[in-house]
């Protein structure tokens, strides 16, 4: 009786029809990093110093320029007396009918300690000509600071229990509902966020928008997995991985020419809307839909993709609906991934490897707006790194397997965290070329942990399992930005040897799985516990495959043919 993977191969394993749905679905991929990683380009903090009252009225009297202001009426810094202090003022009445041009107490800058401070009690001065962002507009520096790396957090938190609820849901109601419901939730969350009013709505909707946007993100790439044949599903999971790191270097360019974060927010929202037309151009999984004993529902699918396809299904082939339904039927549950051995090594490892990927490849990417370069620049050169990455995986992954590759982009990148924080700043060009290095790495591991989390479960817990693990990515992505600035003020490469240690325990950790390499995806709990066993017998089936439609194409060409034609 023929498998579903049988049944695919007639209808075609990677013809047009799935081409075309791998399209459709990586435009929202790209899209989706600016969600992701964007954040650099929204929170935006240009220098800025206390406002003093009195301040501006005198400095128009007397024709000061902004250098002879800021000479006059700002302290220097506490801790660095080369530049001025971003959290302090004078405590004086400038006001007063004793400063005046004449005595604008130029004297100050050599006696500050004799002058008394105080915060900055009526807000803040932004340095001219700085675009409009939400550090900006409200007020997130000095004792607020910490807002800003709360507002990156929330839509992190937001990650974390969305993924999850999405991935149950489904597992229970289907990829392409989830999907197109969490686009849809996204996109509206997305306007409130461009027209929030004060920081608390901001957060609000951020938040809003991660309970429901990565779990979208994984509803499409599980689907994708899920219709096409066992050698080309590395193919669909790296292309969609490349798509977002197209995105992040296509940001940059657009966050350049719209500054204003309102307006950069919009642009980035408009657009999702469109993608609520796939209702009408993707299909539901029909792997998913047998498991769900949608039998019609699936063929119907499955005949659909055999016509864009050029191919014919065969009779025989119908009888797939009943074996496949009785063999995986079932509702997906947390118990389910701890229960037996295997699949409770695999979940803590991949679990682990999650929080290590979001950790590290956020806190790079963020630890990019503390270092004082081309913002711009840096962000698109740290997005271009990110492509190789996903070439050096397509040429290695089926020639050498899943695990070796997956293990050695956790060691790489913990092992060049740990180098580039010792590097002397003198030596700038190779700190930077090890820190590419690492960025390489840590991509490595980020597209090949979703990858692999995907073939070491069973369909009908597959995406509820991708949900549950990747809970951990959010997790990471929640301490990130705390872990790169609390960290980073005590000593700037800090953060960087934290990346490094976990890094290095990941890639170490990663060894210890299965190697999922030519392996078909398991259907039941106990398809994952006899990994090994499937995989001789697969090895086995597929040569004797292999000859069988070699000897056929010899032995009746005219027969393919015709077949081929109708």
């Amino acid at each position: 009786m023929p498998t579903f993977d049988n049944v695919l191969e007639e209808a075609g394993v990677f013809g047009i029809y799935q081409k075309t749905i791998f399209f459709l679905i990586y435009l929202t991929s790209a899209l989706f990093s600016y969600l992701y990683v964007g954040f650099v380009f929204l929170a935006i903090t240009p220098d800025h110093w206390c406002r003093s009252p009195g301040v501006t009225e005198l400095s128009n009297k007397c024709n000061w320029s902004p250098e002879v202001e800021k000479n006059y009426t700002i302290p220097l810094s506490r801790n660095d007396r080369s530049s001025y202090s971003q959290c302090e003022r004078y405590d004086i009445d400038w006001n007063a009918s004793s400063v005046s041009c004449d005595n604008p107490l130029p004297f100050v800058q050599n006696s500050s300690r004799t002058l008394p401070l105080t915060g900055c009690q009526d807000g803040w001065v932004f340095e001219n000509g700085s675009s409009p962002s939400i550090v900006t507009e409200f007020e997130l520096v000095c004792a607020d600071a910490w807002k800003l790396d709360l507002s990156q957090a929330c839509l992190n938190l937001g990650f974390l229990i969305g993924t999850i609820f999405m991935g149950y849901a489904a597992d229970v109601f289907g990829r392409k509902v989830c999907f197109l419901f969490a686009i849809l939730v996204t996109s509206v969350s997305g306007l409130c966020v461009a027209f929030s009013q004060n920081y608390l709505w901001f957060a609000i909707f951020r938040t809003l928008q991660g309970l429901f946007s990565r779990g979208g993100w994984l509803c499409g790439y599980v689907l994708i997995t899920e219709i096409v044949g066992l050698e080309y599903r590395r193919t669909a999971g790296i292309l969609n991985q490349m798509w977002f790191s197209i995105g992040m270097m296509i940001l940059p360019a657009v966050a350049y020419f719209i500054q204003d974060w309102r307006n950069l927010q919009l642009a980035a929202t408009i657009p999702n809307f469109l993608f609520l037309s796939y209702y009408w151009l993707i299909p539901e999984s029909p792997r998913w839909m047998l498991t769900r004993r949608k039998n019609a529902e699936a063929m119907k699918v499955l005949q659909t993709m055999a016509k864009r396809n050029g191919k014919t299904l065969t009779s025989s082939s119908k009888s797939i609906t009943v074996e496949e339904c009785n063999k995986a039927v079932g509702s997906p549950s947390f118990i389910d991934l701890v229960r037996t051995p295997q699949m409770r090594k695999q979940t803590l490892i991949l679990m682990f490897n999650w929080f290590a990927s979001a950790m590290i490849y956020q806190g790079l990417i963020m630890r990019l707006g503390i270092l004082g370069g081309n913002i711009y620049l840096d962000f698109f050169i740290s997005g271009a790194v990110e492509i190789p990455a996903s070439v050096i995986i397509v040429l290695v992954i089926e020639r050498i397997g899943r695990r070796l590759p997956f293990a050695a982009g956790g060691l790489v990148a913990g092992g060049s965290c740990l180098i580039a924080a010792f590097i002397p700043k003198d030596f700038l060009w190779l700190k930077t070329a090890i820190a590419c290095l690492g960025r390489l790495g840590i991509t490595v591991t980020f597209e090949m942990v979703c990858f692999v989390n995907t073939e070491l479960y069973p369909t009908f817990l597959r995406n509820f399992a991708v949900s549950v693990c990747s809970a951990l990515c959010d997790a990471g992505g929640i301490v990130a930005p705390f872990i790169l600035y609390r960290l980073a003020a005590i000593w700037i490469e800090m953060p960087l040897v934290v990346f490094g240690i976990i890094g290095l325990v990941a890639g170490g950790l990663v060894l210890l799985l299965p190697e999922s390499k030519g392996m078909v995806l398991p259907d039941t709990i106990a398809d994952v516990e006899n990994l090994r066993v499937q995989k001789k017998k697969i090895a086995k089936t597929q040569y004797q495959h292999v000859a069988l439609h070699s000897s056929t194409r010899k032995k009746e060409p005219a027969a393919v043919k015709i077949n081929f034609k109708s």
